[in-house]
């Protein structure tokens, strides 16, 4: 068996995307993603798409940390300030643990805090058991 964390690197596009996954326990996951010149878009600041990425496997990360299989429902991401290099984390709560609809809210911050983005995300919990034995 592995962890729900090594299941998680099977998430192709977010490892290109350089999102690492750093913290999994039952309720809460932290991300981070180092903004790069293949990030940014014409404005030259961080792609909306990259910074989804981010929270999105941060929220998948939470989503699944009760070991099963959870899939997104729907997300809404709202940027609040650009940012254009360093280090952008993620940190996702599953604030109301329903046993069908989680609730999860993740927070983008960057190297000093500031907050960048949020996310709200809703998912489906089936009862396939996800083949693991561990989470980080």
């Amino acid at each position: 068996m592995q962890t729900l964390k090594e299941l998680l690197k099977n998430d192709i596009f977010a490892a290109r995307a350089g999102v690492e996954l750093l913290v999994v326990e039952p309720g809460y996951a932290r991300a981070r993603m180092e903004v790069t010149p293949e990030h940014l878009n014409a404005g030259g600041v961080c792609q909306g798409g990259a910074l989804f990425t981010l929270a999105d496997l941060a929220f998948a990360a939470v989503a699944n940390s009760r070991k099963n299989l959870t899939l997104s429902l729907n997300a809404n991401m709202t940027f609040l300030r650009a940012v254009s290099s360093g280090f952008v984390y993620a940190d996702a709560r599953e604030v109301y643990p329903h046993r069908r609809v989680p609730f999860i809210e993740v927070r983008l911050s960057d190297e000093k805090g500031e907050l960048i983005a949020m996310m709200t995300s809703s998912g489906y919990r089936k009862n396939d058991a996800l083949p693991v034995d561990g989470l980080m």
